[in-house]
């Protein structure tokens, strides 16, 4: 694969061969911004160059003019996305403090993501699927982009490289994460809820410096319910699958091929791949029920309960049997999106009225409870993807620095 940007490429094909003129870059542009709106909507495999031109009344080959294949325009569109980003964190950079650096990068963010919601600015691509293209370019704008985030934190002698890796890789994903569910407040209240969203990732949510030990909690199902074969280690490979790379990625070739069994063991357990999908998500809701069924059995107050239930998570994520990332909703057939998005509320309502247990015991501190789940939420998703970011960690090791992060604030001593 070639690691040259894919847009100097196509311009340097152009018949006059010269710096593109304003119209070209004008329509260029707007076709990333079509591109955009089509993978968050279809995610990258289910994004038609197609599709792409209808959207500006154009035909498919007035966008192969522009971009040579579907590959270079998720790339061009992912890389203007990671940019922009990119401009906001070095700005934070400017400021003194670590406080400041992140107070400023967030406040940014939400102004974005503001003045998009009011049609001022184009959206923003949704990273579910980044790794599916696989582009080295757009890696190494994303890899830029982590390191200029990373060091809006200070180099202190206790953090250490995969601690700060963590605390880089939860505020990155809670502020992508925003654009899941921001839409549902008002536009006016924006400001608002950036402010409640850095006093989460900036302090974390115990009342006072005291945070509890964790309990272990035993999420697995029983033995003989992950033998190999079983409908349990099947969930799994294509739960890896499909985290990697997104609902059209992830086709029954491919999962029959990492499971090593033909496509009639596929049709054994799951009629379709939405099926199959939809038996994820399940797996994934029993799961985080269990947990949460496990936490609140035995927990002593609500910062107990939250810290063990988070712990057992990120632990799962980083082991042999990962979740279903719920950002995997994004590319998932329209038909059988929008039950699955009403499940995933229901976890995301019960973690809030969890966090309202411990506001009321006094172990958590006062906060917005409802957004305090969200940032929970990307954090659980985020945690599938940590060994990519703390490589020499040991996973026990990189989920406990993540989990701290995650209920102490990313910048916490």
């Amino acid at each position: 694969m070639t690691t040259e940007n894919p847009a100097v490429e196509v311009v340097s094909a152009t018949p006059a061969a010269r710096t593109p003129s304003r119209r070209y870059m004008a329509r260029r542009d707007a076709i990333i911004a079509s591109a955009i709106r089509e993978m968050n909507r279809h995610g990258v495999r289910g994004m038609t160059l197609g599709d792409v031109a209808a959207r500006l009344d154009l035909v498919p080959t007035g966008v192969i003019y522009y971009f040579r294949n579907k590959e270079d325009l998720a790339a061009a569109a992912f890389e203007r996305s990671i940019g922009r980003i990119q401009e906001l964190a070095e700005v934070a950079r400017e400021h003194p403090t670590e406080r400041e650096r992140v107070q400023v990068f967030i406040d940014l963010f939400i102004l974005l993501q503001q003045r998009i919601e009011l049609g001022e600015a184009e959206p923003l691509a949704v990273f579910n699927d980044v790794r599916a293209l696989n582009s080295e370019s757009v890696n190494q704008a994303f890899v830029a982009l982590f390191r200029t985030v990373r060091s809006l934190l200070d180099r202190r002698e206790n953090r250490t490289r995969a601690d700060l890796n963590g605390r880089a890789h939860l505020l990155i994903n809670a502020l992508t994460f925003v654009s899941a569910w921001i839409y549902t407040w008002r536009v006016e209240d924006y400001p608002r809820i950036g402010q409640r969203i850095a006093s989460i990732l900036l302090d974390g949510i115990p009342r006072g410096g005291n945070v509890p030990g964790v309990r272990f909690l035993d999420l697995q199902p029983s033995g003989d319910e992950v033998d190999e074969g079983s409908a349990e280690h099947f969930l799994r490979a294509a739960t890896q699958l499909i985290n990697d790379e997104g609902y059209h990625g992830a086709s029954v070739d491919r999962i029959s091929s990492k499971l090593n069994v033909t496509k009639g063991a596929f049709y054994h357990y799951n009629a379709t791949k939405d099926d199959l999908v939809v038996a994820c998500f399940q797996r994934t809701f029993d799961v985080l029920w269990r947990a949460i069924d496990a936490a609140e059995s035995g927990g002593d107050d609500g910062l107990e309960i939250m810290h063990s239930l988070l712990q057992a998570v990120v632990q799962l994520q980083v082991g042999p049997a990962p979740l279903l990332r719920t950002s995997a909703l994004s590319t998932v057939p329209e038909e059988i999106r929008d039950d699955l998005m009403f499940r995933l509320r229901q976890i995301s309502i019960r973690l809030g009225s969890m966090l309202c247990d411990g506001i009321a015991d006094g172990s958590i501190r006062p906060l917005d409870a409802s957004i305090t789940a969200q940032i929970l939420t990307a954090g659980i998703n985020a945690a599938s993807e940590l060994t990519w970011w703390q490589p020499g960690e040991t996973p026990e090791t990189g989920a406990r620095l993540f989990v701290d992060a995650m209920v102490r604030g990313v910048i916490h001593p």
